[in-house]
């Protein structure tokens, strides 16, 4: 996921214009990562909330220097009107804002901000390409060796939290995937016993989906995922959205790579059921 989307359709004809595109993109990651950090902050992720602030206070310094930039060259802060054509997509929050915050690590997040900060550098390197005038590609090319510089800085951050997320993962206890549909089922019904009506009575039926999964998995089991491989945390185990969330990922992997066309159709087929039994969850718990 490090290279763009595509690559810039059309050249930066000036400097305003490329002061504008490092404006917006900048802007951009800031309010994802802050609304990133809210939402870790409501969804009682306060650990989580540090990891997004920072990154929202790297690009911000990022923004700073745009700014300053832009103000030694025309007097002024850099002009939104001034862009003729809408910048690639360079940033992409890889699910983070949709998946259950349990799931999320600080590891996880420097490695989706080290995945954006390549999709910058490789954005500026394009337009330095593009270019035929000498002071924008200059600019440009200044403009690279920042990202390059802040790269260095998060890939320092990542190494950081991946080891930290090692010695975490020691503590984690070691599922099987049958294992947890079982645990799945258990929390299912704990919910469907709060529940009343048809609610409770599809919650029931998918509890039983768990338990025939489990039991499918356990006769004929798909392998080892590496999803389980370091273990599984009791912030996970003990909810039912995370942990149903968790399953879903382990079949969609098992569907997508397994040799077998017949083993990848049963894990899709699973998956389909964990999709539709996440539906009913949220319209439980809205």
């Amino acid at each position: 996921m490090s290279l763009l989307r595509s690559e810039p359709f059309a050249a930066v004809e000036t400097m305003d214009e490329l002061l504008a595109i490092a404006f917006q993109m900048e802007q951009e990651a800031i309010s994802n990562y802050s609304d990133l950090a809210d939402r870790m902050r409501r969804e009682g992720r306060p650990d989580m909330v540090p990891v997004f602030e920072q990154l929202a206070g790297e690009e911000a310094q990022h923004l700073d220097n745009v700014v300053q930039w832009s103000e030694r060259t025309s007097g002024s802060k850099p002009d939104l009107a001034k862009l003729k054509w809408e910048p690639a997509d360079t940033f992409d929050d890889e699910g983070a804002n949709a998946i259950a915050p349990e799931l999320l690590s600080a590891y996880r997040a420097f490695s989706m901000a080290v995945r954006n900060e390549e999709r910058a550098f490789l954005f500026w390197t394009y337009v330095a390409a593009q270019t035929d005038q000498e002071r924008l590609r200059i600019a440009a090319e200044q403009m690279a060796r920042e990202e390059l510089g802040h790269l260095s800085t998060l890939r320092r951050e990542r190494r950081r939290a991946f080891h930290a997320q090692r010695a975490e993962a020691q503590q984690a206890a070691k599922f099987e995937l049958p294992e947890l549909e079982l645990k799945f089922h258990d929390l299912l019904q704990a919910l469907a016993a709060r529940q009343r009506g048809s609610g409770a009575q599809k919650l029931e039926i998918a509890a039983q989906n768990a338990r025939e999964r489990s039991a499918t998995g356990s006769v004929l089991p798909f392998g080892p995922s590496p999803l389980l491989k370091d273990g599984v945390a009791p912030s996970v185990i003990g909810r039912v959205v995370p942990l149903c969330e968790l399953i879903l990922d382990c079949y969609l992997d098992f569907g997508e790579r397994l040799p077998m066309e017949e083993e990848r159709t049963r894990a899709q087929s699973f998956a389909g059921q964990v999709v539709e039994c996440r539906s009913l969850i949220g319209a439980v718990l809205r």
